[in-house]
């Protein structure tokens, strides 16, 4: 993508353009946002600054995480919050936009977090939206989506540009991981990161795994206008 960033983000690019590229899907700026598994809030801070959106809450079920990213992350306008992504604990309409990347494969049920991604949405609101499923899931996961109180209004399959950022991260990951991770973790640490040779990696490069980002609208109820 070739996106300009400023030196502390540089060692981030892979990641920050998957992020990028997530979020550009609509316009941001002065918008309502949440960010649902935030992890340490690399992503919330960079959306945060570049984007320029009126509100970003970034939420995350790890409360040392939360933490973290408070400690860490200071913007006006970012906020950290700990809660569940399958009960998310905000009133009904108060998003302009759902942010969840590379997290939901995790949740033990997806068409729930998604029913309650469309509750905190504002009618006309948008869930902007990337994960990966291997082929065994893809049939649950595609139901999921289509019994989701959600409008797909575009969908791309982004396996060649994922499988690129692995292949430039693949040395960085592998020395960060030989640095502080346990030796028992360490094959974990490779497959998360999807170096080189790890299961991920080999999955999507032999097309096992699909790697997909969508941008979904909460739909408009009759007789009225999006906010």
């Amino acid at each position: 993508m070739d996106l300009p960033l400023a030196p502390g983000d540089e060692s981030d690019r892979a990641c920050i353009q998957l992020y990028h590229y997530v979020a550009t899907q609509v316009a941001l700026r002065g918008k309502n946002v949440l960010e649902v598994s935030c992890g340490h809030g690399g992503g919330a801070s960079y959306l945060t600054r570049t984007l320029q959106p009126k509100n970003y809450t970034a939420l995350d079920l790890n409360p040392t995480g939360i933490n973290f990213c408070r400690q860490r992350h200071h913007l006006d306008g970012l906020k950290f919050v700990p809660g569940d992504a399958e009960n998310l604990p905000f009133e009904p309409d108060t998003f302009d936009a759902v942010i969840n990347v590379e997290a939901s494969h995790c949740y033990p049920d997806f068409l729930r977090f998604l029913t309650e991604v469309a509750r905190v949405l504002r009618p006309g609101g948008h869930f902007l939206y990337a994960d990966f499923r291997f082929a065994e899931q893809l049939a649950e996961w595609e139901k999921a989506i289509a019994d989701a109180p959600l409008k797909i209004l575009h969908q791309r399959n982004i396996n060649a540009e994922v499988l690129r950022g692995m292949n430039r991260n693949s040395r960085r990951s592998q020395d960060l991981i030989a640095r502080h991770l346990p030796r028992f973790l360490q094959n974990l640490g490779a497959d998360f990161a999807g170096v080189k040779g790890s299961r991920i990696h080999t999955a999507l490069n032999r097309g096992e795994l699909s790697y997909r980002s969508y941008c979904f609208e909460k739909p408009v109820p009759k007789n009225s206008s999006p906010g």
